[in-house]
């Protein structure tokens, strides 16, 4: 804690003279602000009605008029980048320096080749990727629109470096390059997600329908974000403000036939006079999905609605954002269980050592939608507010707040069913606030600090793998980039301090419902202690210092060098006791020391008016890195508590390499051929004077070498009033994973597998070009195959806890069609002259 507040002092010492340097000038010139305008069009000169004209800095838009003008009235001064966006032609980024009214058109090409998108997530300021030495990728909203997923991250599983731990189809947990849960924060816009991510089956409480694209660091971002994003950051940008001047929204329709998928959301938005309000209310329920082996897999169904509402303000002295979430989830949860003789799923109806009593699923509850007994109840409520101030000459500084409340139910007692075993209720307040220097000498300098104070009370369920704790995290932090012609520089330096406490926690067993309970001290009868009172504070170093050298408009080389941090969280630290949604026995180790990586990374790319090559490499040592393993008991055989296996987590060096690679090819305008490769591989290195042993020697969850090959074919058939059309095919291959943590069963290994995927959509107008609404037709699995995810959780459900079949394990989705529609709304709000409102 010292240490930080010790940074937080020079920061302050350091603004305050760079303040003091321009104040002068300040006392001189008014708060700077100024105009931006200027025209779309195509490059024949035609003028472009309704492109899109936005200021990523400012989260500021405009929408051009009949004659293809745009105006931004004020904006303030600094130099940002501005993107003009139309479809069917590049996006075109430029920078402006606003000082005064300011002029700026736009000639758009139908270039088969996109422009580099710009990025804002863990950087000083916007930029464009293929200038960030950052590695960073952005999934925009065409995509998220015409491929199908049944949630927030499935949706970007496919990205290369991007995968997905599974607990079935609606709870996903992201990995990128080999590394999750606590090591990969989750943001939504921008504002860290805090629900409990420890758990195996806790997934990302957030609206799939309310992300319009993601942006997601591949590597260390402890620089910008503190612990917990040691091998990563995925940022879900939600819906942007509305244009100014315009009223917009839409409904979508969604319909999945291997579980009976129900989807749809309706949004709604609108801008005037700079005050900005959108909301957006979104339900999906589906039935158990089915495979060809398992037919429908009992426990995997589920029931959720979202709803969000947002304001803002944009004036002169900046804007000022006010957003408020809500998640509510109805989760089903696997176990697993069959019937030895028919294979079919069974149910639990009795609680304790009755357990092995069930009952079959008969083949109309298999296909209800109506949640079971045994469930989750998860509720996320999030209050957050960005706020930007624009401080004249002084730069601008940010300030972004908010409140979530996690509360999350797991209910396991079929008799007493409405009590639950599992209950959570975690509270989390976050801060982040920087100030960004005006540029001076080309440097682009932020500083700044952010964290979180959190607390977390269990105590209020019948089963404890936890105990209740508090925890305070704060991160001083200072960024810097510069651009030297063709070279651009950036890097950093933070120093995190974790403060963390602990509660004890007794329990003794309810004479009246037999359930462990939670009471004050152990002199009551029968009452012992589970969790002792523990208190610690962790803290760490953490930087990066990169460069990407342009040598021309198509050819970029990016190196980086970056270190991260991450304290332990609380299960890895003081787990002891069942997890009702895993079928184990988890047992944590107070011992821990934090984990710190130093990773390298080197990419390459190359663009030329019909191909795009894009090659990173990466190698990652991790010192201290916790891990899950299953534990043996004397015997040989896996250690049972009851009827569940136990795990404890270990801590070791390990190393993590490999690369991604893809080209993409536009012979012609209308054909692409996009294709990617993703491998990781992850060595348990050990600790010293300690061997490993062959079947310890990699380390647990890491995906197998995954390729995608997509030819898309683009098309208009304007008689027929539908426009920006596609039809696909793609294959999808996974190499088999012999490199598995064998040790004591902890994992076993993945066969090979591929998959034939298709689709096809477009948009429909009426006689006047104006779009109806956009359909899109999508296969996943198309020939059905029966295999098992090296990355979902269902792989080790076997029929019972003494089964000992590996091929008794669940296996992923079957064939699967979807039917998505979009009906948009878009609407000037016109001013008296005629002209929408700007």
């Amino acid at each position: 804690m010292c240490r930080s507040l010790f940074i937080i002092e020079l920061l302050i010492v350091f603004i305050g003279s760079s303040i003091k340097g321009q104040a002068a000038d300040t006392a001189r010139h008014s708060p700077g602000t100024g105009t931006l305008s200027g025209r779309v069009t195509a490059k024949n000169g035609t003028a472009l009605p309704g492109a899109s004209v936005y200021i990523p800095d400012l989260k500021m838009g405009v929408v051009s008029d009949t004659g293809g003008y745009y105006h931004f009235n004020p904006v303030p001064s600094g130099k940002y980048l501005i993107e003009a966006h139309y479809v069917g032609f590049r996006t075109l980024t430029l920078t402006a320096i606003i000082s005064g009214p300011v002029t700026l058109d736009f000639t758009l090409t139908e270039e088969v080749v996109e422009e580099s998108p710009v990025v804002v997530t863990g950087l000083s300021k916007a930029t464009q990727i293929k200038r960030s030495p950052v590695p960073i990728v952005a999934i925009t909203h065409e995509y998220l629109a015409t491929n199908m997923s049944t949630n927030a991250i499935d949706a970007i599983a496919r990205i290369p470096g991007i995968r997905a731990v599974t607990t079935g189809p609606n709870v996903s947990k992201p990995f990128i390059r080999g590394l999750g849960y606590n090591r990969i924060l989750t943001l939504y816009d921008g504002i860290r997600q805090e629900g409990q991510q420890w758990g195996d089956e806790h997934g990302v409480e957030v609206d799939q329908y309310g992300v319009e694209r993601v942006e997601v660091i591949k590597g260390p971002a402890s620089l910008s974000y503190g612990s917990d994003a040691l091998a990563g950051v995925v940022n879900l940008i939600p819906t942007q403000p509305v244009p100014e001047g315009k009223e917009i929204g839409n409904l979508t329709l969604d319909y999945q036939t291997n579980n009976r998928y129900l989807g749809g959301s309706g949004m709604l938005g609108a801008t005037k006079n700079g005050f900005e309000w959108l909301v957006r209310v979104s339900h999906k329920q589906a039935t158990n999905y089915q495979d060809k082996i398992d037919g429908r897999v009992f426990g995997t169904a589920f029931s959720e609605t979202d709803g969000n509402a947002s304001f803002g303000l944009h004036r002169k002295w900046g804007y000022s954002h006010l957003d408020f979430v809500l998640f509510d989830d109805l989760q089903e949860i696997p176990d697993g269980s069959r019937d030895s003789l028919t294979g079919k799923f069974t149910r639990q109806i009795y609680d304790g050592n009755a357990d092995t009593v069930r009952e079959i699923v008969s083949d109309a509850d298999l296909g209800a939608y109506r949640i079971e007994k045994l469930h989750q109840h998860v509720q996320h409520y999030r209050i957050f507010s960005g706020n930007s101030f624009i401080l004249g000459e002084l730069g601008r500084l940010q300030v972004n707040l908010g409140y979530q409340s996690s509360s999350r139910r797991e209910f396991s007692h079929p008799i007493l069913n409405t009590v639950p075993g599992l209950y959570l209720q975690l509270n989390s307040y976050t801060y982040d606030v920087k100030y960004y220097l005006p540029e001076f000498n080309g440097w682009n300098i932020t500083a700044g600090f952010n964290g979180m104070y959190q607390t977390n009370i269990v105590t209020r369920g019948t089963e404890f793998i936890i105990p209740s704790y508090h925890q305070f995290d704060i991160g001083p932090f200072l960024l810097a980039k510069r651009t030297f012609d063709k070279l651009d520089i950036s890097g950093g330096i933070r120093f995190d301090t974790r403060v963390f406490k602990d509660f004890e926690l007794d329990t003794l067993a309810d004479p009246s419902t037999g359930f462990t309970v939670a009471t004050r001290g152990t002199s009551a009868s029968g009452a012992g202690r589970q969790f002792p009172a523990y208190s610690k504070t962790f803290g760490g170093l953490s930087g990066s210092v990169g460069a990407t050298y342009n040598f021309s408009e198509h050819v970029a080389l990016k190196a980086n060098l970056s270190r991260g941090f991450r304290a332990p969280n609380i299960a890895e630290i003081s787990a002891n006791g069942v997890h009702p949604g895993t079928n184990i026995y988890q047992v944590g180790n107070p011992g821990f020391k934090p984990e710190f990586s130093l990773q390298e990374d080197i990419g390459l790319v190359w663009s030329s008016r019909y191909v795009v090559v894009n090659f990173d490499l990466f190698n990652n040592f991790i010192s201290n890195y916790i891990f899950n393993q299953r534990i043996s008991a004397a015997s040989g055989a896996d250690s049972m508590i009851g009827n569940n296996e136990v795990f404890q987590f270990q801590a070791a060096r390990a190393q993590l390499y490999g690369g991604e690679a893809s080209i993409d090819i536009h012979p012609v305008k209308a054909l692409h051929f996009e294709n990617s490769l993703s491998v990781v591989y992850g060595t348990n290195k050990g600790v010293p004077g300690k061997p490993i042993g062959d079947s310890a020697k990699y380390l647990p969850f890491i995906p197998p070498t995954h390729g995608i090959s997509e030819l898309r074919y683009e098309f208009h058939i304007k008689p027929a009033h539908i426009i920006h059309a596609f039809v696909k095919a793609q294959l999808e291959y996974f190499a088999a994973q012999d490199r598995a943590l064998l040790a004591f069963n902890t994992e076993t290994p993945t066969a090979a597998y591929s998959l034939f995927n298709a689709g096809i959509g477009g948009s429909v107008t009426n006689r006047k070009g104006e779009r109806i609404f956009d359909i899109y037709i999508n296969g996943n699995n198309l020939l059905d195959v029966a295999y098992y995810d090296h990355l979902s959780r269902l792989k080790y459900f076997l029929y019972s806890p003494t089964d000992a079949n590996p091929a008794h394990g669940i296996y992923n989705m079957g064939r699967n069609i979807s039917l998505k529609l979009d009906f948009p709304l878009d609407i000037s709000l016109k001013g008296k002259d005629g002209i929408a409102l700007d």
